[in-house]
């Protein structure tokens, strides 16, 4: 029986892997970092250990780690990981441009983008390691659709960039409509916000060969494609990402396969962002930086079904590096590898 007949017979087929399943982020004290998640509406989950010899195995990295699995209402993605090394590896990518190969963010939906801004200044004022920018105002759908402005309803976001040594995050706030699927916000936590709904990475690749990797191997959708990005036409653009005059980047996205490529009140959140500038530009590389041992943003993990077949698939494509499948620090089956274009994953059971 095909996907097809069993799709139209209404039996739905096992999802083999749906969105991003956490941000990995080291952290040398967690009890600030719980404390700081709870604002944005996460909360203690799992907690585990895992020996030096085996977190090498895994991870590369030769130091023992204790992680907490931070969770974000009955959400199954966006999740958070904190990862407490005993020899962290380096600093990691602090406020570092976000214009860099290496790049990691997470990026929530907020119903209240303005008390995230306020809190952003105090920060500030008090002396704090924090870099932010003005909630920009940026059209996503409908671009060519024409409005009166004070008589039509205004239908957009309001995004900003929230920099800390420790975190990499983009916040953004919804006028207008709604989409069911793609972020639930925490709206008795602080700063009434979502899980991460979608997560990002930087590359330069003119031929996009090393996007086939998301979709054909890791069996994601593509959704959006070849989305140009203008220092001249976007404000937001050029702020968060450094863009200079005349320069650019182009975004390409990939769902949960139950998102949709055509509808698109039928996205789901855990989104993967694909930032690719020209290779003409000049870029820094610092993947050393934003990679597990790492504090800061470090990984991105998916849950899949059929963990095996996956690191099969995996072994036979273009990967750079790739581990064997053992039991990470929660007593999953799980094994790590480094994408073509240079980004370290983790894939779970």
């Amino acid at each position: 029986m095909t996907q097809g007949q069993e799709t139209a017979m209404g039996y739905a087929p096992p999802l083999a892997i749906a969105g991003i399943y956490e941000v990995c982020i080291g952290v040398p004290d967690p009890i600030f970092a719980i404390q700081y998640w709870e604002q944005f509406g996460y909360r203690i989950g799992q907690v585990g250990e895992l020996a030096q010899a085996a977190a090498y195995q895994l991870y590369g990295v030769n130091s023992g780690l204790r992680s907490i699995r931070l969770y974000h209402q009955n959400a199954d993605h966006g999740l958070i990981r904190l990862m407490v090394w005993q020899n962290p590896t380096n600093p990691g990518l602090g406020l570092s441009s976000m214009k860099i190969k290496g790049n990691r963010w997470a990026t929530s939906l907020t119903a209240d983008i303005l008390t995230v801004l306020n809190h952003a200044e105090d920060a500030k004022s008090s002396g704090w390691a924090v870099r932010y920018s003005y909630p920009y105002w940026e059209v996503i759908y409908n671009k060519e659709r024409k409005s009166r402005p004070l008589i039509d309803p205004a239908v957009g976001v309001r995004e900003m960039l929230l920099l800390q040594p420790l975190t990499r995050q983009v916040l953004f706030q919804r006028f207008g409509y709604t989409l069911p699927h793609y972020g639930e916000i925490h709206q008795a936590s602080t700063f009434k916000t979502s899980q991460f709904t979608h997560m990002g990475i930087i590359v330069q690749d003119d031929s996009k060969e090393s996007l086939k990797f998301y979709e054909e191997v890791l069996g994601l959708l593509r959704v959006r494609d070849d989305v140009e990005t203008s220092y001249e036409s976007s404000p937001a653009g050029r702020d968060l990402f450094d863009l200079k005059p005349g320069e650019k980047f182009i975004v390409t996205t990939f769902d949960d396969p139950r998102s949709s490529q055509s509808d698109f009140m039928a996205a789901r959140s855990g989104r993967l962002y694909v930032i690719r500038f020209p290779e003409a530009m000049n870029l820094e590389s610092r993947f050393e930086a934003a990679q597990p041992g790492s504090l800061g943003m470090s990984l991105y993990t998916y849950r899949v079904r059929g963990l095996a077949t996956y690191s099969d698939r995996i072994k036979s494509s273009p990967v750079q590096k790739f581990t064997s499948i053992i039991e990470n620090e929660f007593r999953e089956k799980s094994f790590s590898f480094i994408a073509p274009d240079g980004y370290f994953w983790n894939l779970l059971e």
